[in-house]
């Protein structure tokens, strides 16, 4: 079984930065496609960001240039770096990984392993 831990949510201005942590229980997490998704009340789960197992990453439109997903395979932690965060990135962020294969469209039914999540607010 894989547990998935995120931390470093919190309250933030428009255009500040927040950097969020996912700690990774699995002895071949290496191997892993990992990514974040988010839900705002209301409305249906997005796919933020993802990353394979060999450093290639996917972005949504919406994130594109301002957030950065990236890895620590030694430490067996993922992290997203959120930069210029604007009001409507308020959500529930959740750290999911998928242990067989590829990560390929940010589609949330192909992972197989999910957090509890962490809260970001932005507030204009």
């Amino acid at each position: 079984q894989v547990q998935l831990v995120e931390s470093g949510g919190g309250s933030v201005q428009a255009g500040g930065s927040l950097r969020l942590s996912c700690a990774a229980s699995g002895r071949y997490y290496r191997r892993y496609c990992m990514g974040w998704f988010r839900q705002a009340p209301g409305k249906e789960r997005e796919g933020v960001a993802s990353i394979d197992s060999d450093g290639s990453t996917r972005y949504s439109d919406s994130v594109k240039g301002r957030f950065r997903i990236s890895r620590d395979n030694a430490k067996n932690t993922l992290a997203l770096q959120m930069n210029s965060l604007k009001p409507e990135d308020t959500a529930m962020y959740y750290c999911a990984a998928d242990t067989y294969g590829a990560c390929g469209f940010l589609y949330g039914p192909q992972y197989n392993y999910w957090g509890q999540g962490t809260q970001v607010t932005v507030s204009s």
